[in-house]
């Protein structure tokens, strides 16, 4: 997807920024195309395809930081872009903090392939794709009397980026990934419309679930009928792997840098402690081959590794990048995690759910926020109640709220069922969780 010429043009780039008086630069070279088949009741709704290249130079400059970026690859367009951004640059406040990474930490090379880019993705006849999504559709369409419509889609796409840092760094990656994915409206009691809809995604073609997506949506939007609040109370919560993701993210976004700095986050100064249930451990893996998020450099060039994040329920490290650890006054680490992955236990949700006795099992969610300082969050839920380890009354229009420390420590089972992602969240069950409702 980058050619040798363009490689051999953001050289150049970075070269012609150091003459006009630069003393580092750094320039990223991103290309990608997707293309998406939508269709409605089975049949063509839209179509897009789209493909774009552009190249970004970070500008350091008499202890000021400036970026342009263009996608007109050609030099003529781009000595102007760049004598016009240090010259710009120049009139930016100091910032003795932006600097590039220690060379000692790039990542030097020699490592094996990811294998992340599926050359034969490309391959593929339109025909086909566009047959993954109306044979999606048509594992719904007709099967129930109260169906409204019925979305499908497939998309796929890949992407490609060079990396130049003046004080020696060289790096590519490349990936693709495709999807599969189907929803179904449907007639419920009075005036309401549920709907809901499944997906699977792949970096591989080959490896892309082809049958069941439209039937599993059906089955998801059937058993909605009939949703209402429950009443508020203290329950056990159970949140399935599609949505397991959305509670961990908070936690993650509390570890980076820039919260940190800013003292906007709730886990700052809280590194070895404790603050969780054993049943609690995220790791980063970063080298897994074939796994989305795989890496083997940051956005900085900087090298990854497997690094612990947290180890039954003590916090083992912050992501911080080069910027933020130098306003600090701390030891870098890496800029954000790669390939998460939570130790899973040794049951699925449909195991996990038989073992509580009142509980509810989240299924959606429906807006609501964080607050990143505190911890404290609200958010709009739909599920079931659990009953003796049965799912009863469908759910919807209710609130979950807590504080994220609170709720992590109250985890008390983790199950073997995440789905296919670039952070491997399974099933979660949480003990003492405040819902509201009626």
């Amino acid at each position: 997807m980058i050619t040798t010429a363009n490689k051999q043009l953001a050289q150049w780039a970075m070269d012609y920024a150091l003459k006009q008086g630069c003393q580092a630069a750094k320039v990223t070279l991103s290309a990608g195309a997707s293309t998406s088949f939508d269709l409605r009741d089975g049949e063509m709704d839209r179509l897009q395809q789209s493909a774009e290249s552009y190249l970004s130079i970070g500008i350091y400059v008499d202890g000021r930081y400036g970026n342009v970026s263009t996608n007109r690859l050609n030099r003529r367009e781009l000595e102007s872009l760049i004598r016009n951004g240090v010259e710009s640059a120049r009139y930016l406040a100091p910032d003795d903090y932006r600097t590039l990474a220690d060379p000692a930490r790039y990542y030097k090379g020699g490592l094996p392939d990811l294998q992340l880019f599926d050359d034969n993705l490309m391959k593929i006849s339109q025909d086909d794709k566009v047959e993954l999504a109306r044979l999606a559709a048509q594992e719904a369409l007709g099967q129930d009397n109260r169906i409204i419509s019925v979305q499908s889609s497939y998309s796929d796409g890949q992407s490609a980026t060079y990396r130049l840092m003046s004080n020696g760094f060289e790096g590519e990656a490349r990936s693709t990934w495709c999807s599969l994915s189907a929803s179904v409206a449907m007639r419920g009691e009075g005036e309401a419309r549920p709907s809901a809809g499944w997906y699977v995604n792949t970096l591989f073609y080959d490896q892309l679930q082809k049958q069941g997506i439209g039937a599993e949506a059906l089955r998801r939007v059937q058993r909605k009928m009939g949703q209402r609040k429950a009443k508020s109370g203290r329950y056990t919560m159970v949140i399935d792997p599609q949505n397991a993701a959305a509670m961990i993210n908070p936690l993650l976004n509390a570890l980076t840098g820039s919260a940190l700095q800013q003292r906007n986050s709730f886990l700052m100064d809280k590194l070895g402690q404790k603050l969780f249930s054993e049943k609690l451990t995220l790791i980063d893996e970063p080298h897994v081959v074939g796994a989305m998020g795989a890496r083997y450099f940051d956005s900085e060039g900087v090298a990854t590794q497997r690094m612990p994040v947290i180890t039954e329920g003590t916090l083992q490290t912050y992501f911080i990048d080069t910027y933020n650890a130098k306003k600090m006054d701390v030891a870098p680490t890496i800029s954000g995690p790669s390939h998460l992955v939570m130790t899973q236990g040794n049951k699925g949700l449909d195991e996990l759910v038989k073992e509580v006795s009142r509980g509810i099992l989240v299924t959606g969610m429906n807006g609501g926020n964080s607050n990143s300082s505190t911890g404290d969050f609200s958010y709009g839920i739909e599920g079931f109640i659990i009953e003796n380890g049965k799912l009863s009354q469908p759910i919807n229009e209710m609130n979950v709220t807590g504080n994220f420390i609170t709720l992590f420590g109250n985890l008390v089972a983790v199950g073997n069922d995440p789905m296919d992602r670039a952070h491997l969240i399974p099933t979660l069950v949480f003990d003492n969780v405040d819902f509201s409702g009626i």
